[in-house]
């Protein structure tokens, strides 16, 4: 592992709360990619949040002034697309999710049917477009046995003004309370996502470092990985949160601005 921030060579950037806040840029944050980009350093923005394909992410940085190419950008969404191709192309998906995540899914060669047409896998997503029959929907096939995927475990999206748009965790713990069946997860903190952010890094694993907001998903992965832990106190997690969790982060900063000083510093 590295011993300093000197020692990281890539970083693995988490979006919502550690970039930018609904569609506010953080403080810092694009002095801090300039920063990355002079010294040559690889990064990718990794995020849990499926409800945009890549190329949402792509262009809505792009409004904020930060350049990313497409390669650079990987979703929980296309993460689990992935997933799922690789166990059976053309698989067949019941699929909470946005049409940017139906987009990204048919993308990957997934098939997307209704209820009635025998499909192989719910797929659970950060729905904005959720409706009361796609709920219930899923609910019956999961109890009836067809097997169960989620993009990834946020409880709450952060928004601008402290305010939390209720996530994919919430709609989890809906299907749960139902139905007493959990998912297999694919997002963060889980591997799936790791190695298709890592087939994309130049750098060893002992010099990447995982950047984001959330103790219980960016920070977990980083740990699970194997990576270095940067946890950036300017979205979901609060420093009082530190006293009592399971995942201790190697580095704690308000937000990548400040991180950005103390690269510099480095």
């Amino acid at each position: 592992m590295a011993k300093s921030l000197k020692d990281i060579r890539c970083f693995l950037l988490d979006m919502d709360g550690t970039i930018y806040l609904g569609n506010s840029l953080l403080p810092g944050a694009k002095e801090f990619i300039s920063l990355l980009t002079q010294r040559g350093l690889e990064y990718i923005f990794l995020t849990n949040n499926s409800s945009r394909d890549k190329g949402a992410y792509v262009e809505k940085l792009a409004t904020m002034g930060i350049t990313a190419q497409r390669d650079q950008v990987l979703t929980s969404g296309e993460a689990t697309a992935i997933y799922l191709q690789t166990i059976k192309a053309g698989t067949k998906v019941f699929l909470l999710g946005t049409p940017a995540l139906a987009r990204e899914f048919a993308a990957h060669g997934l098939q997307l049917v209704t209820r009635d047409q025998c499909p192989d896998y719910v797929v659970v997503g950060f729905d904005t477009t959720l409706d009361y029959q796609k709920l219930w929907d899923a609910c019956d096939l999961i109890r009836e046995g067809t097997q169960y995927v989620a993009t990834h475990p946020d409880i709450n999206c952060p928004l601008e003004g402290g305010r939390y748009m209720p996530d994919a965790g919430s709609i989890i713990a809906f299907i749960e309370a139902s139905t007493g069946r959990s998912p297999k997860v694919i997002g963060k903190p889980n591997r799936e996502i790791v190695q298709a952010a890592l087939t994309r890094i130049k750098a060893p694993r002992q010099e990447i470092a995982m950047v984001g907001d959330r103790l219980y998903t960016d920070i977990a992965m980083g740990i699970n990985a194997g990576l270095n832990t940067v946890l950036v106190l300017s979205g979901e997690s609060k420093e009082e949160d530190l006293a009592n969790t399971q995942f201790a982060p190697d580095f704690v900063f308000k937000s990548v601005g400040e991180l950005a000083e103390a690269l510099n510093w480095g």
